[in-house]
This record gives structure tokens, C-alpha cells and sequence, in this order.
């Protein structure tokens, strides 16, 4: 049903996550993160709570791999749960309960963590971290995209998706980038490629207009000159 992708840039610090799912809206559940913290997934029978609770307890300073045993320690209804995270030093931790759906796994590479469930083959996970891993000198919300892409070509879900998001944090309290396709009945990595390709030569051109408006470049829409 999910498949997903954690991971920190380390040239920039930068921190996100990308994921995919057969279910509408997946941005809005599974996907947290947080600039100078780390970034966090909550899925399978999805709590989003999870996603800030590990986000708080790294943000006290524990590691990504501390934070996601405290949380499992703590939560209820653990076992339905599949947790992912990743902290400021390249850390990860992850847990996948008992009562996951389907076809599942974990894999895990220096700066990120890969996970899914109800997966067409265990090696999803494995090829979204090799090609995550293969690409430092990209963007982060490239590098996360580009392993989204590759889960897919490894052959992603057992049955079709209809959603994909794509989260980046940076040195702002709000994400540098935030990318839903909430519904897609044909590919919405494919889609979620495309508004990332139409986002990103503005990308920063939205910070610079938060930050120091009176320098702001033209929206380049009617009445803005």
C-alpha cells in the first residue's frame, strides 16, 4: 500500500521524505519533518500523531533510532505501525510492527531509510537507498524523488497508487518544498515529477519573497510587475 523514502542531504543539511500509496492524500498523514531536527514517517494503518512525537523527541536531542524506540515504547497499537526517521547527524532508526499488511521491508544507507508495506517484492526498499545514495551531488527533494522513482521501477506496490508527496525542510520554519498529488489515476510519481520540475525554478524565489519582500522577484502573474 506505502512505500516511502527518508533522508538528509549532507552537503546542506536539508532534511525530507517522499512517499507513495494506494490511498487518497498521502502528504497529509504520513510525511513530518522539521529544519534542524530531522524528518519522520508514519504508515501503514497511519498515526500521524507518530510523525511530530518523533519529531519532539529529537528535537530534545535524541538520535533518530532513540526516538522511534520511545515511541514504540509508548505508543498504542504499535504493531499496526510502520515508523521511519532520520535526524540531523545522518542517523536513522525504524520499526515495523507486527500487524503490518502485505510484502514489507526496511532498508537503511548512510543519511536515509527506505520502508513499505504490501510491496510487490522485498527489494523495494533497497533500490530507492542505492539510488538515493548514488546521487549526493543533487538537490535532497531530487535524491527523494529519484528513489521514489526507482521503488516504483523496482516494482513498487503490490496494486496501483493514487497519491505521492514530497517534503523538504531547510534553514526556515516552513518547508522549502511541499508537494501533494492527493489523487491520480494513472501515475502520481509521474505527476509529482512533473510539479516538481514546474516548482523548482521558483523554489527559492518563495523564500527570498518570506524573508525580504522588498526584493522579492515578480509572481509573473496579471497586475505584478
Amino acid at each position: 500500500m506505502t512505500f516511502s523514502l527518508a533522508g538528509r542531504c549532507e552537503r546542506t543539511g536539508m532534511l525530507g521524505a517522499a512517499v507513495t500509496t494506494s490511498s487518497i492524500a498521502v502528504g497529509a498523514r504520513c510525511l513530518h519533518a522539521r529544519a534542524g531536527v530531522g524528518a519522520a514517517m508514519s504508515q501503514n494503518i497511519t498515526d500521524p500523531s507518530l510523525g511530530p512525537a518523533l519529531l519532539d523527541l529529537m528535537a530534545a536531542g535524541r538520535s533518530a533510532a532513540e526516538a522511534v524506540s520511545a515511541v514504540v515504547e509508548s505508543a498504542p497499537d504499535i504493531e499496526f505501525r510502520q515508523l521511519t526517521a532520520v535526524d540531523t547527524g545522518g542517523g536513522t532508526g525504524h520499526f515495523t510492527g507486527s500487524k503490518t499488511l502485505g510484502v514489507h521491508g526496511v532498508d537503511c544507507g548512510d543519511d536515509c531509510v527506505a520502508a513499505g508495506n504490501l510491496l510487490a517484492h522485498t527489494g523495494v526498499p533497497e533500490a530507492m537507498v542505492r539510488t538515493f545514495r548514488t546521487r549526493p551531488g543533487d538537490h535532497l527533494a531530487e535524491r527523494l524523488l529519484a528513489g521514489l522513482e526507482a521503488g516504483l521501477g523496482a516494482g513498487g506496490e503490490a496494486g496501483p497508487a493514487h497519491s505521492a508527496a514530497l517534503l523538504v525542510v531547510d534553514r526556515v520554519s516552513w518547508p522549502l518544498v511541499d508537494l501533494r498529488v492527493d489523487w491520480d489515476d494513472g501515475c502520481p510519481v509521474t505527476a509529482l515529477r512533473r510539479l516538481w520540475k514546474q516548482y523548482c525554478p521558483q523554489m527559492d524565489d518563495y523564500v527570498v519573497r518570506a524573508l525580504n519582500p522588498s526584493a522579492a522577484p515578480s509572481y509573473g502573474v496579471a497586475g505584478d510587475p
